[in-house]
């Protein structure tokens, strides 16, 4: 076996299980609502079920793992269309792939060179995959812990020059897990300096992009600050997205990776030999997806009602703020956020993340420890029963000793 998978950390849906289980049952008169997972759950549109629906054909066919052009052109297409920058191009700058999780673990293989020493830095708290990818990589990660003073953001200058000597792989996503932070350009230009001196490669998770609040203000794309910036090469620089949460078919598992062209050919050659390219049923209907944003401005809309219906109820009750993107509120809790967690699920049924879940002790603090990430994907009179029913606990809650 390889010694390495010794090395990964239980997922923290299993932590959770654990923990609920201490719970006991619940009240037998509540239905349950789960608000801890961030699988979306809102209808998939309608545009790619019936492209869907017409591309059987492709069952027949063995997929090209470089992606069907059509599929390149059309990702292509909507990142100039979304970030108004110049269209990336689809034959050597774009790369289809099964989802964002499976490309953000995948890509740690093609690049780290797991020499003595390797390091790869991850935002703290983080999406797992990170953490998961750098160690079967060879690389062990350096948690860089988010600020709440920065809007959750991060002090890049905290960072030691000789782990930035050893970093082969920075991840960062935005907008934030679970926070909802988004990078500003301030903070791109400073990661892009450190990669153009110590020539580590930027992995930016972005697969909540397209769920923002405000139509006029969608936020700040890495590849968008890279064009700002100057730097359309795109290098050292790839960006990660996803139909998951944007159009809600996480069942599709269709992404996509584009940036420095030297990279994706990389990328490409690993993925060859990997076996991960996309069904022409699948990709088919990513075209449809792609290329309509009337769903996607439905889905903000859905999301944006729930925000405006749960947040006054819980804003009272909780030390919570609206985020800047994504679909999680980042709550502090009154005492430990595992026992807040472990006794509102026994008296409400309702089940959210402790933050510590997410974080590891880095630099004397697990940055996550105190909050609760609550997701806002259940259908909005869910959110608003479930949030009525955490307010009502809060005000009575005293943590235990």
């Amino acid at each position: 076996m390889n010694p390495r998978l010794g090395a990964l950390n239980p997922y923290p849906f299993e932590r959770l299980r654990q923990l609920l289980a201490q719970a006991g049952p619940t009240a037998p008169n509540l239905s349950p609502i789960s608000l801890s997972i961030g699988e979306p759950r809102h209808p998939a549109p309608q545009v790619a079920i019936n492209a869907m629906r017409n591309a059987m054909d492709g069952l027949s066919a063995y997929p090209p793992t470089k992606g069907e052009p059509a599929l390149r052109e059309a990702i292509s297409g909507w990142i100039a269309r979304r970030y108004g920058i110049p269209a990336p191009d689809p034959d050597t700058q774009v790369l289809p792939v099964l989802g964002s999780r499976e490309a953000l673990f995948a890509v740690a293989q093609t690049i780290i060179d797991p020499v003595p020493g390797a390091l790869a830095v991850c935002p703290n708290p983080f999406y797992q995959i990170y953490e998961g990818a750098a160690l079967i990589a060879g690389a062990r990660p350096y948690f860089i812990n988010s600020q709440p003073e920065l809007n959750f953001g991060y002090d890049w200058q905290s960072v030691p020059p000789e782990v930035w000597r050893h970093t082969q792989l920075l991840f960062i996503c935005s907008p934030g897990n679970p926070a909802g932070n988004v990078l500003p350009l301030e903070s791109w230009q400073t990661l892009f300096r450190l990669s153009d001196e110590y020539g580590f490669v930027i992995a930016a998770d972005e697969c909540y992009s397209e769920i923002y609040f405000d139509e006029a203000a969608p936020p700040l794309g890495a590849l968008q600050a890279a064009h700002q910036l100057g730097r359309d090469d795109f290098r050292r620089l790839l960006c990660f997205s996803s139909l998951s949460k944007r159009s809600n078919v996480p069942g599709m598992r269709s992404g996509f990776v584009a940036g420095d062209a030297a990279l994706v050919r990389q990328f490409l050659l690993y993925r060859t030999y990997h076996g991960s390219a996309m069904s022409p049923v699948v990709s088919r209907a990513s075209v449809a997806a792609w290329n309509d944003e009337a769903h996607v401005a439905e889905n903000r809309r859905l999301y944006r009602n729930k925000f405006e219906a749960v947040y006054p109820i819980l804003k009272p009750v909780l030390d919570v703020e609206m985020p800047d993107a994504g679909f999680y509120l980042w709550a502090g809790t009154p005492g430990s956020d595992e026992d807040l967690t472990r006794e509102l699920h026994a008296a409400t049924a309702v089940t959210v993340l402790p933050g510590s879940y997410l974080a590891r002790e880095a630099h004397g603090i697990n940055p996550g420890a105190g909050r609760i990430r609550i997701a806002l994907v259940a259908p909005e009179h869910d959110c608003v029963e479930a949030a009525q029913r955490m307010a009502r606990f809060l005000r009575e809650y005293t943590p235990p000793r």
